[in-house]
């Protein structure tokens, strides 16, 4: 398979930590069974954690547990909402899940989980519309990505400018639950078509996601579409042949796939700057991720969003995840994981600002790619 047809929505919730420069260790296929107590973050995650939040490494500590707590939490809690579930997001101040219902008598329900609970406007079911229809539309220039803030309880339009314009207005007209912020910095995929690290086709770098197995026993590595779009050929870091093109889907999506020549190459979970990956469970809205990329190593941010539209100039992706770790140009297909659960969430797809001044990264969920492929993620 050369290439995949970009699908028309994809809206699925997952990511954060590191990139493989290159494979080097035997890993094994699995997926860790369901509600498996967390295991402690490893010190060099809680000091980087620290680094990057501006936090004491004793208060990165604290937060990944609870994090790693509000995760457990988080499917018991929606299940206890029912059809008034509004969204969830875990909040550092209580260190707790709180989890949005439209309706009063759900309160109690989502409490007895251990989760906090609040009451809002919108269900998040709603707010899923709202974002449907936004995708069907033809977004103008100025717009940057939508997503469904379930913090705010909207959908948020993101938008360059000043201020109100007609073609915005016209986007978003007639429809509830909507903000626009304007002075949205400009978006970009974060591909380099220069020379370099990492891994390499056609002229660009990019960087390594994860790698996954088929039914078959093949291999592939997972990365960014708008990377894999470029060549159907790829080399490692050390520039030996890692395979070719497997699959590929950009725009629309943002995912691609190498078939991986196990001849040069062993599959492994490890990531660059992080902890082995131990399964593919999505954290909580709120909680920390860290992405790994060949150009800027290893940073972390909180996860803003999931179910992100973004309207990139070489075409609209669905369905991605907002963060605020930084990235830049090169750091595009690397991993992000949940450093709290060591749980892998999604590869990098791009963003706006850098790793100086700080910015906005978006990566694409891999639950998706991997159900895309019929693949299970090699672990730990």
């Amino acid at each position: 398979m050369s290439s995949e047809t970009t699908s028309a929505r994809r809206r699925l919730a997952t990511f954060a930590v590191a990139v493989l420069a290159m494979l080097t260790a035997a890993g094994f296929v699995g997926v860790p069974a369901a509600g498996a107590a967390p295991r402690d973050p490893a010190r060099e995650t809680v000091d980087q954690v620290a680094a990057d939040l501006g936090l004491t490494p004793a208060q990165a500590w604290a937060r990944l547990r609870a994090e790693a707590r509000a995760t457990l939490l988080a499917a018991p809690a929606r299940r206890a909402a029912g059809a008034a579930y509004g969204g969830a997001v875990f909040d550092p101040a209580t260190a707790n899940l709180v989890v949005g219902v439209t309706d009063p008598a759900a309160l109690a329900r989502v409490r007895r989980t251990g989760a906090a609970a609040r009451l809002v406007t919108a269900s998040l079911a709603r707010l899923d519309r709202t974002m449907g229809v936004l995708d069907v539309r033809t977004a103008p220039r100025s717009i940057t990505g939508w997503r469904v803030d379930e913090a705010a309880n909207l959908v948020v339009v993101t938008a360059t400018g000043r201020g109100p314009s007609t073609a915005v207005r016209r986007f978003v007209a007639g429809l509830p639950h909507i903000r626009v912020d304007y002075r949205s910095p400009a978006v970009s995929t974060l591909a380099e078509l220069i020379g370099g690290d990492a891994i390499y086709g056609g002229g660009a770098r990019c960087s390594l996601g994860f790698t996954a197995r088929r039914s078959n026993g093949t291999y592939l590595v997972l990365t960014a579409g708008h990377c894999t779009n470029i060549a159907t050929s790829w080399s490692g870091v050390n520039r030996v042949v890692i395979g070719s093109r497997f699959g590929t889907s950009f725009p629309g999506d943002d995912f691609g796939s190498i078939t991986v020549n196990l001849a040069a190459w062993t599959p492994t979970s490890k990531i660059k700057g992080g902890s082995s990956v131990l399964g593919s469970a999505a954290a909580p809205l709120g909680t920390t991720v860290c992405r790994s990329g060949s150009t800027t190593g290893y940073h972390c941010g909180t996860l803003t969003a999931r179910n992100q539209t973004v309207h990139y100039p070489q075409g609209t992706v669905y369905g991605l995840s907002r963060t605020s770790a930084c990235a830049e140009p090169g750091d595009s297909g690397g991993p992000f994981v949940s450093p709290a659960t060591r749980q892998a969430q999604g590869v990098t797809s791009g963003g706006s600002g850098n790793c100086t001044s700080g910015g906005t990264t978006f990566f694409q969920p891999v639950g998706e790619i991997l159900s895309a492929y019929g693949a299970t993620l090699v672990v730990g």
